[in-house]
């Protein structure tokens, strides 16, 4: 791991403004997947901004009947607060399945949406990958592939988002809430994270500085009747090879609403839009 500088922000738009000024400053909250990567060298930040102080770690009521999630709320909390497990399940089981109790204690849900895949040559700095060094190629184009993507992909990169938590939002039509060196603006979780196109190396549609804030679930209508699947190599906690998460609303016997949504075969949780129209 290479030296950094270590700050603590006292305001959100302290952070914002430092993010900006600094080219390579990063982020910080839990920790459990920068610290790795930095460990790995894949990612050198000379600032770490620290802002798990910054952003609540409360799950509020909203008014419409649907839920607020700080982004500084543990996986932990999130997965077992009453009001998740009864009205948003398919949440509930998605971060059960994805880490350990002592990886979900710390890891934040701002930074589990914000994680960065899991591909092998993304992680080996000794290898060509686009996404980690732009330009350089793609190893996995003619390397190993069992878990790279089979939708979306492009030649440029065919590496899968990691979150399991992500998936049951885009099934959930979340949205997610982010703060800027502008203005606050709302981004619907299932257009926050990006195709890879040419441009690998950017995984979300953030703006340099900005901050995600909080995540907003809506009323859970049929999300009550959800559940959350993931095929992986082993039982205990894996990445997916594919999951999905689906939640079903039904009137008088007969299926009114469905939403589908898969993870590990793209470079973003994918809609699965044809299923649903069925």
């Amino acid at each position: 791991m290479r030296p950094f500088r270590y700050e603590r922000a006292d305001e959100v738009s302290a952070a914002v403004t430092t993010l900006v000024r600094e080219p390579e400053a990063a982020y910080l909250a839990g920790g459990t997947n920068l610290v790795d990567l930095m460990r790995l060298e894949v990612m050198t930040p000379e600032v770490l901004i620290d802002v798990r102080r910054l952003t609540s770690d409360r799950i509020e009521e909203l008014p419409d009947g649907g839920l607020w999630i700080g982004a500084a709320v543990t996986g932990s909390d999130l997965a077992a607060d009453l009001r998740v497990r009864r009205r948003y399940p398919v949440l509930s089981q998605a971060l059960l399945s994805g880490a350990s109790g002592q990886l979900r204690n710390l890891a934040t849900t701002g930074g589990n949406l914000l994680q960065r895949t899991r591909c092998p040559y993304f992680q080996n700095v000794t290898t060509p990958c686009n996404k980690r060094d732009p330009g350089s190629g793609c190893s996995a184009l003619e390397g190993y592939q069992r878990d790279m993507a089979i939708l979306g992909a492009s030649p440029a990169c065919v590496a899968t988002h990691p979150s399991d938590m992500a998936v049951a939002l885009a099934a959930l039509d979340s949205v997610v809430t982010v703060a800027g060196p502008d203005a606050e603006r709302r981004i619907p979780l299932t257009e926050l994270h990006r195709l890879p196109d040419t441009t690998p190396e950017r995984d979300t549609v953030l703006e340099r500085g900005e901050l995600i804030t909080g995540v907003e679930l809506p009323p859970p209508h049929g999300a009550a009747r959800s559940r959350y699947r993931k095929v992986r190599d082993r039982a205990s906690y894996a990445f997916a090879l594919v999951s999905v998460a689906a939640a079903l609303e039904v009137a008088g016997g007969s299926v009114r609403d469905v939403r589908i949504a898969l993870g590990g075969v793209a470079h973003k949780p994918w809609r699965a839009a044809t299923a649903e129209a069925v």
